[in-house]
């Protein structure tokens, strides 16, 4: 009786198995169709690109060059992409010096109110930007740090910090506590156990994390054109300004936009396992 009634169930859930697979194939493909298309129209002609749509065609290089020469914008894309890697790099690495500290605080040695703690955190990111706008660009504008780096620094590192303390929280409350107590009874400092114990546990949390504050800061355009609009333009920037729209413009308009999205594409390729032990740390305990 007991193989009669496993043999359906077994069959069931291969089905449903496939069914699901099919399903989440499908939805991969229409995520990543106009990333593809975004790319193949980059590699055509202006004529190619704007007439029927086409899958096989001969591939040129020429709306690479024209954008990375170009003189309609505010900066080329070399002087863009070192403000862009500039600014993000620095505040990420600012944003992971601050949260891991804060983080271990709140998981490990909780405060009194911990969770209004972490509710003030989160809390910052309810106001609009747009509401936050005005004050911020007076601000930048007396002290002097309109058109810097320094600015998106700053501004980058608050945007991302109440989310980087949230989501390290999670992943340093997921740390054995006996493992903390093994090495407390093995009289190893305070140091010892978060470089020795906690780090490499948690380091695939940490690499999620900075990814996504990677992530947020290279995609960030709001403040950017409103704080730095000429000589700490970004890479978001440049896109929308190295681009004329008079004439045809789509696949000059595909090769920027394909320049702009390529750093993260790599870092996200580059960090996609531990991105994903690190997202998935802490959803089963």
């Amino acid at each position: 009786m007991a193989s009669s009634t496993t043999g359906p169930v077994v069959g069931e859930n291969k089905v449903s198995g496939f069914i699901f697979g099919v399903i989440a194939w499908i939805v991969g493909l229409m995520f990543f169709f106009p990333i593809f298309w975004l790319v193949l129209n980059s590699f055509k002609t202006e004529e190619a690109a704007n007439g029927d749509p086409v899958l096989f065609f001969t591939p040129t290089l020429e709306q690479y060059r024209e954008v990375t020469a170009s003189s309609t914008g505010l900066l080329s894309f070399g002087e863009a992409f070192f403000n862009s890697a500039w600014v993000v790099v620095v505040s990420t690495i600012i944003v992971m010096v601050l949260a891991i500290p804060a983080a271990y605080s709140l998981a490990i040695r909780p405060v009194e109110k911990w969770r209004d703690v972490l509710f003030f955190f989160i809390s910052t990111k309810f106001l609009p930007i747009a509401a936050a706008i005005l004050p911020l660009w007076i601000l930048a504008r007396d002290l002097g740090l309109l058109n810097t780096r320094l600015v998106l620094i700053i501004l980058y590192t608050a945007l991302n910090l109440p989310l980087a303390v949230w989501m390290l929280r999670s992943f340093f409350a997921e740390v054995p506590r006996e493992l903390i107590e093994a090495s407390q009874m093995d009289g190893a400092s305070l140091m010892s156990q978060i470089r020795s114990v906690i780090l490499p546990i948690v380091s695939p949390g940490i690499a999620a994390t900075a990814l996504l504050s990677f992530i947020f800061a290279w995609n960030e355009f709001f403040l950017a054109v409103q704080l730095n609009p000429v000589d700490g333009s970004t890479v978001p920037i440049w896109v929308t300004t190295a681009v004329t729209t008079r004439g045809l413009f789509l696949a000059k308009l595909s090769a920027a936009s394909t320049l702009a999205t390529l750093p993260v594409v790599l870092a996200g390729w580059a960090a996609q396992k531990r991105m994903i032990r690190g997202l998935a740390l802490g959803a089963i305990k």
